[in-house]
C-alpha cells in the first residue's frame, strides 16, 4: 500500500514539474526465452530497469537494476537503443541493453512481486507497448543501436 502512495505523489510531481529522466532496461534473453518482471505499483510486465543514480554509469545502472529486481548477475551487455517517451508529463530517455549471459544469483527486492521467464514467441499480457516493439525489433534481428519513440 506504501508504495502506491508514493506512486501517486510522484505523478502529481511529474504533472507540477514536467521533469527529464533518463533510465536503462535490460533485454534478459536466454535460449529464446526472456525474463520479465511484474512490479507492485503498475501493472503490466516490464523489463527489468530503472533510472539512474547521481554519478552512475549506463552500465552500473543497468546491472544494479538487473540484480536488484530479477536477483541476476549479469555477463556481456550490448547496446540495443535509446529511446524517448512523453508519457505522464515527462520526458523519459531509456538506453535500452541486450544480455544472453546472466545468472541469477539473489532475489528481487520488495517493489517486484514477481519474476518470469517467456518465450519469446509466446509473451505474457500486459507487456506495455514499448517493450513489445523492442521484442519484435530483436526478434527481426534489429540489435545494432537503434534511436526512436518509446
Amino acid at each position: 500500500m506504501y508504495i502506491h502512495i508514493l506512486y501517486f505523489f510522484y505523478r502529481i510531481y511529474c504533472f507540477i514539474f514536467r521533469p527529464v529522466r533518463m533510465g536503462v532496461r535490460v533485454m534478459m534473453i536466454k535460449d529464446n526465452k526472456v525474463t520479465l518482471v511484474r512490479q507492485t505499483y503498475m501493472r503490466g510486465w516490464f523489463m527489468p530497469g530503472g533510472g539512474l543514480k547521481r554519478d552512475e554509469t549506463l552500465d552500473q545502472a543497468a546491472r544494479r537494476e538487473a540484480f536488484e529486481e530479477t536477483g541476476a548477475e549479469l555477463g556481456e551487455l550490448t547496446l540495443m537503443g535509446a529511446y524517448t517517451s512523453f508519457k505522464d508529463w515527462k520526458t523519459d530517455h531509456n538506453l535500452v541493453f541486450v544480455c544472453h549471459s546472466f545468472k541469477i544469483t539473489g532475489k528481487p527486492d520488495k517493489e517486484i512481486a514477481e519474476v518470469g521467464t517467456f518465450s519469446l514467441d509466446e509473451l505474457p499480457n500486459g507487456i506495455w507497448p514499448g517493450h513489445i516493439r523492442r521484442f519484435e525489433e530483436y526478434k527481426m534481428g534489429k540489435t545494432n543501436p537503434q534511436f526512436g519513440e518509446w
